[in-house]
């Protein structure tokens, strides 16, 4: 299969993560390390701006870019959330299992639920809750790494209207999309 320029950006989001995940967890240049993982994450998280723009606006919209796409996003966001569960990274505070379990919950579901349209030739796409809810958690995620004392109270409210807004765009999908699983949920 040729890869347009789009679902080129994508596959450039996911190789992008295991780099990050290493300069994120593993001393290799001390201190430079949290920056260059940060570094990482900003472009990773760009590239989700650019693809999409790219694939709408020359017609590069293919069925691999519809499924890889929210993928990245979620392997990317996933695998930050999890490494930030570490109180060993952050010199205030971690994110707390419990949001990390419920974000990545959402995003099961959510698959899962997309899956079953897709089986009935239903394509469910992404809705303004999602698109806020990312936002937020890229948001989050930024400045979880970012780690800056004087900001740690923003970075909780953040953590916590990301949290809000996974929950928000999971119950919008599930309404909203009832008929998929066969009626009133």
């Amino acid at each position: 299969m040729k890869m347009n320029l789009a679902n080129k950006i994508t596959m450039m989001r996911v190789l992008l993560i295991p780099l990050f995940v290493l300069f994120l967890l593993v001393d290799i240049t001390g201190e430079a390390d949290k920056w260059i993982a940060l570094s990482l994450f900003v472009i990773a998280s760009l590239t989700d701006l650019v693809d999409g723009r790219i694939a709408r606006k020359y017609h590069m919209v293919t069925d691999f870019g519809k499924f890889m796409d929210p993928l990245a996003d979620k392997l990317l966001v996933g695998s930050a959330m999890i490494c930030l569960t570490t109180p060993e990274l952050l010199s205030d505070s971690a994110i707390p299992a419990w949001i990390v379990v419920i974000i990545i919950a959402r995003e099961f579901i959510i698959s899962g639920f997309r899956l079953i349209a897709a089986e009935k030739g239903v394509v469910i796409a992404a809705s303004w809750w999602g698109k806020w809810k990312t936002t937020f958690q890229m948001t989050m995620v930024i400045m979880k790494i970012a780690d800056i004392p004087q900001l740690v109270i923003l970075t909780n409210i953040v953590m916590y209207v990301a949290m809000a807004l996974t929950v928000i765009s999971l119950i919008d999908y599930m309404v909203k999309n009832r008929s998929v699983m066969g009626g009133d949920i």
